[in-house]
């Protein structure tokens, strides 16, 4: 016994002694696996946070993968942002030339919404509203961005115990530039259906516009509403029927504005529907909820609220605050150029490594002024990390010695609904308050807004754990 507990403390060592920047992780155990590879759940040493450590293995087997890899870590450190999942780093591999697998460690986020929507069917007036909030803010620092998520649904929103929510999973996110034909359709379309917007069923319209997102965000509302999905669509004909029979087919004016001739000879000769009232489809939810969910799903993508006009509506009265709302500077074209070129598997290599490279500014720092060796300040942690992940799951996904995850909230605290989850991270330069006295003011003000609720007197909903979920498969 006391034999194998030393081979285990030799592994650790083994796992960490070569690499100066992994000492400061601690791991703790396997929490996802997946055709992607395994993330571990781990201990920040050096700032005592939980952190995600994903290996991404293979990322170079299919060029689409690499590419949507790549692009990915790019959006998520250009969209730095509160209700955006955050790269803590991205562990620099041994040799830009050579390397396969690639380890990103990511904040550790305790669930899903889908999880979230699915452990409990109380949730409150409170948290509809704050959820709704959040997606809408994160929605209006992407779209201001230039930046389409495209692939938005529960299991896309990540969710912690103190009602955070942050959007995950930006492979299918695109970023469209003004003076190119980049918003005209992307071919590899390929959303979950159910939350699709109609103008995507049938190629209605000929470019996307930040209108498919809202949409999205109107279908996860309505979920989180009623707990169960609004339009679980069998095909993409079965798909616009339950559209239909909720909103009504379009008008004659939205059907000639339709470009396909063939969707437009499909809406034209529909079996015409009158539209199901809101208010009898959604009897329990708040009136203004109702209403402003009506409006993110308008069958037509002009009728649809930007996300900063639903930001204003009057459903947010007393949490929507200009200040924590921040737009984001269009993305500069040079840094998605490599969508724009046919590029091959060692340009999009070098173009990965550089991302990583983002992480430590003293190697980037040599590398933009052409210092670069070929030995770093320290040896890489790829080698160790396959050694330590591979053991990991040899042994039931627990190292040793394993530290508990310590996740003491099973509920969403109606306490907190607002006052821990609005404050942005004040690590994000682009979206800080002026000072501390605005953070606490605000969170006392949103305190208020629950206070002068009712208080339910059922148990408070459950948040599934992170193992419960799988969050992370979600990410890149």
């Amino acid at each position: 016994m006391q034999q194998n507990q030393l081979k285990k403390e030799l592994k650790e060592m083994d796992f960490f002694t070569e690499y100066g920047d992994a000492n400061r992780y601690k791991i703790l155990e396997v929490i996802g696996k997946g055709s992607y590879g395994v993330v571990c759940a781990a201990l920040d040493t050096h700032t005592g946070e939980k952190v995600a450590i994903k290996k991404i293995q293979d990322v170079f087997e299919h060029m689409s993968d690499a590419i949507r890899i790549l692009r990915e870590v790019k959006l998520v450190r250009l969209l730095r942002h509160p209700d955006i999942v955050e790269i803590k780093r991205i562990m620099l591999p041994p040799s830009k030339r050579e390397f396969k697998d690639l380890f990103v460690v990511f904040e550790l986020m305790e669930s899903d919404l889908h999880q979230v929507i699915k452990a409990n069917d109380d949730l409150t007036r409170e948290h509809h509203q704050f959820f709704l909030y959040q997606m809408l803010r994160a929605m209006k620092y992407m779209h201001t961005a230039n930046v389409y998520h495209r692939d938005l649904k529960p299991k896309n929103i990540l969710a912690n115990a103190n009602c955070k929510l942050k959007v995950c999973d930006f492979g299918l996110a695109r970023v469209a530039f003004n003076d190119t034909p980049t918003t005209v359709f992307w071919t590899d379309y390929v959303a979950t259906r159910w939350y699709r917007a109609p103008e995507l069923c049938g190629s209605f319209f000929s470019k996307y516009t930040p209108a498919i997102d809202i949409w999205s965000i109107g279908c996860i509302f309505a979920e989180v509403l009623t707990g169960k999905p609004l339009f679980p669509g069998k095909s993409v004909v079965h798909q616009l029927e339950l559209i239909t029979d909720l909103i009504g087919t379009p008008s004659l004016e939205t059907i000639s504005g339709v470009r396909n001739d063939k969707a437009r000879k499909y809406l034209s000769e529909m079996r015409k529907k009158k539209p199901v009232p809101f208010s009898q489809k959604f009897p329990n939810a708040d009136p203004l909820a109702v209403r402003l969910l009506q409006r993110l799903l308008a069958f037509d993508p002009k009728d649809r609220p930007t996300a900063e006009e639903a930001l204003a509506d009057p459903y947010f009265k007393g949490l929507s605050k200009i200040e924590r709302e921040p737009s984001c500077q269009p993305i500069s074209k040079l840094e998605f150029e490599f969508e724009r070129r046919r590029v091959t598997k060692e340009d999009v290599r070098e173009l990965i490594y550089r991302e990583a490279l983002e992480y430590h500014p003293q190697l980037l720092k040599d590398y933009l002024n052409g210092h670069e060796g070929s030995n770093f300040l320290y040896p890489s942690p790829v080698g160790q990390f396959k050694k330590q992940f591979a053991y990991l799951e040899e042994n039931g996904g627990r190292s040793a010695p394993v530290f508990p995850l310590e996740r003491k909230h099973v509920s969403l605290p109606r306490s907190t609904v607002h006052s821990n989850g609005i404050t942005p991270n004040t690590q994000s330069t682009s979206v800080s308050y002026e000072n501390r006295q605005d953070r606490e003011a605000d969170a006392r003000k949103a305190m208020d807004v629950i206070s002068s609720k009712p208080k339910p007197t059922r148990p408070p909903p459950r948040v599934p754990s992170a193992r419960e979920s799988c969050w992370i498969r979600c990410t890149i």
